[in-house]
């Protein structure tokens, strides 16, 4: 087994998205390699209802597929295509945009006012860029979860885990999404294919992910043997971008450490991107903004 290094741990930052929702973004809008096939990874946790309350209003979206995984509160949704329905904490929505979709998105705090939630944006290849729009709307209790007898908990989203599949299929990128929860002060090893691209992003607890490298952008190194792997503190809104292997060790903390472990397989082709179209090549991309334009956005099949 190979343990993979950490290439890149990088802090989540405020950001102001749709109608005024403040959240935290962990990635997107930059460097698009590191992370294919992902492309965004937005963290929307809130305590004030004013803060999310204007939500994200209609807006369009083609060439993508978007994942949103809630917490606490709800979100209530609606598309151009007459679809609509609420996701409550523990629920998950996939949603393929394809040809292109107008949709939107309305956050609903909990009796005490919290919501939470993320969204991630996955890239579609080119022979799926124009495909037909679809839901996969997943209730919290149609997500598989496993507890190891050290008390490890994870929930597997999309793909397999531990003999477990997740209830998101047929998804080009083939990914692997899984909210994992380690006790406090326990090691634990977590495989991950050696091909695919990978990043844990911790929102709740702390710990130490180990590493067999030195990357200049870690944010703590903690005293180690001079003969040992580097391991390196991640607390809470911070994203760790691994390098190849096939396998991960995370240390919980004090307080125990919960994170999103994604991973899937590059794409690798090239992205011309604008707000949430993300197509090919630049005519392309000019072409779907003319279409938005001219009202002919929405393709029917």
């Amino acid at each position: 087994m190979s343990l993979r290094p950490v290439r890149e741990v990088i802090q989540a930052r405020p950001t102001i998205e749709g109608a005024g929702v403040k959240l935290q973004r962990a990635f997107g809008f930059g460097k698009t390699k590191d992370f294919d096939p992902f492309l965004l990874l937005d963290d929307f946790r809130n305590n004030s209802p004013e803060d999310y309350l204007a939500g994200f209003p209609w807006h369009p979206h083609r060439g993508i597929e978007t994942i949103t995984y809630v917490l606490a509160g709800s979100v209530e949704h609606g598309d151009s295509l007459g679809n609509k329905g609420q996701m409550s904490a523990g629920d998950v929505q996939w949603m393929t945009a394809g040809s292109g979709i107008l949709h939107q998105e309305m956050p609903r705090g909990d009796a005490q006012g919290r919501m939470h939630g993320f969204q991630l944006w996955a890239n579609l290849p080119s022979s799926l860029k124009m495909t037909d729009p679809r839901y996969q709307d997943i209730p919290s209790s149609a997500i598989p979860e496993v507890t190891d007898d050290d008390s490890t908990r994870v929930r597997i989203i999309c793909g397999e885990f531990w003999s477990k599949r997740g209830p998101v299929e047929g998804v080009a990128a083939d990914p692997n999404y899984l909210d994992i929860s380690v006790a406090p002060g326990r090691r634990k090893r977590l495989k991950v294919e050696t091909t695919r691209n990978a990043f844990a992003y911790v929102f709740a607890g702390s710990g130490s992910f180990r590493d067999a490298s030195d990357p200049r952008a870690v944010l703590t190194e903690q005293t180690a043997k001079p003969d040992a792997a580097p391991v390196y503190d991640i607390g809470n809104h911070s994203l760790v971008l691994f390098d190849r292997g096939d396998e991960i060790t995370v240390q919980a903390g004090p307080q125990g450490i919960r994170f999103l472990l994604v991973s899937g397989k590059p794409i690798e082709e090239p992205v011309a991107w604008h707000g949430p179209i993300v197509m090919n090549t630049q005519e392309q991309l000019r072409q779907a903004m003319t279409e938005l334009q001219n009202g002919i956005f929405i393709r029917h099949s």
